[in-house]
């Protein structure tokens, strides 16, 4: 494919070649003739002097290089349109699997893929143009929407309602009992989660993603939200939309999180917290009161500021402990001497 041509695609500047010939979408330390690659910041740009590439994406002109430049707004976003234009085949529908196994009552929309092994209980209603990966439960009355994609082995429990365009990647269960117990007569009383989970449009979930059900009413994962692996998300949460969760993150029960939040790795957050809109929270802090807007860090969680400044001090202790003992010991010594 000529680079004009990607430049259309793009809403691109060429600053070189037009009529070089692109047949592949690559690294900068990867790419060899024929690629294009890009850069996100200045300091790659030094990268770009062995770069074999016939074409960087850029977001500003760069001086003094002898390859072909795109100049586009967001060079990241072009270089992830890219990989999708040349790698990602469209799904062609197969239709239900005489392998599968699909209740009478549930509905299935038009071109659907549901492949061998996957389980489609009673009131299922499934989208068009959604797949269904092999292994996959669907229970009761769930609702999948249009053009998602559930890979094999996750779990969608009952009454769960997910919306248009999401994807579940494998081993994750959306619906699994909240973690909710009252202590009586010596032993811990099981309650009943009879509440519900619903998946907003346009969310994806990583692998091994635990999404629980509320004990009453809806645990809500806001349009836009993309979990990461290995992330525990407890009964009756509520998360906003376009928020970022990465991976080991676990989220206590009726905790309310705001839009455009983001949740580094292994963060940990206790239950009935209230976080707001565009707050961002540091790889494995422990929050556990309601944070206002702003970034956080530490456990527990305090303003990032204030906690660099706490382990600028916290790496001096050492110095400043064995200081401490050598003025305690001056101070023997003065005490310790006679008037006279």
């Amino acid at each position: 494919m000529k680079l004009k041509e990607l430049a259309s695609l793009l809403n691109g500047e060429v600053i070189g070649d037009p009529d070089i010939e692109i047949t592949g979408v690559s690294g900068i330390n990867e790419a060899q003739e024929g690629d294009i690659t890009f850069i996100s910041a200045q300091r790659y740009i030094k990268d770009l002097r062995g770069c074999r590439a016939s074409c960087v994406i850029v977001k500003e002109q760069i001086a003094d290089i002898n390859i072909t430049q795109l100049k586009v707004s967001n060079p990241y976003f072009a270089f992830a349109k890219l990989l999708e234009h040349f790698y990602i085949k469209p799904q062609k529908p197969i239709g239900i699997s005489k392998g599968a196994i699909v209740s009478d009552t549930a509905k299935i929309g038009k071109d659907v893929s549901i492949f061998p092994f996957s389980y489609i209980s009673d009131g299922v209603s499934i989208g068009d143009r959604t797949v269904i990966y092999p292994y996959v439960f669907v229970g009761e009355n769930t609702t999948v929407g249009e053009r998602c994609i559930i890979y094999p082995n996750a779990v969608l429990m009952e009454n769960v309602k997910i919306g248009n365009r999401v994807i579940i990647h494998s081993g994750s269960v959306i619906g699994s009992d909240g973690f909710g117990y009252v202590f009586e007569k010596v032993k811990h009383y099981k309650i009943p989660q009879v509440g519900g989970v619903i998946i907003e449009d346009d969310v994806e979930i990583g692998s091994n993603v635990s999404v629980d059900r509320a004990t009453t009413g809806n645990t809500i994962i806001g349009r836009g939200t993309k979990i990461d692996n290995l992330v525990q998300i407890a009964h009756n949460v509520k998360i906003g939309e376009n928020s970022i969760i990465t991976a080991q993150v676990g989220i206590g029960g009726s905790t309310e999180i705001g839009d455009f939040v983001t949740l580094a790795g292994q963060v940990g957050i206790t239950d009935h917290v209230k976080i707001d809109s565009e707050t961002m929270i540091g790889g494995q802090s422990g929050v556990i009161g309601d944070v206002t807007k702003g970034a956080y860090s530490g456990t527990p969680a305090m303003p990032h500021r204030d906690w660099l400044k706490a382990q600028a001090i916290f790496a001096k202790l050492p110095e400043l402990n064995k200081k401490i003992k050598e003025l305690e010991e001056r101070i023997r010594e003065l005490e310790g001497r006679n008037p006279e």
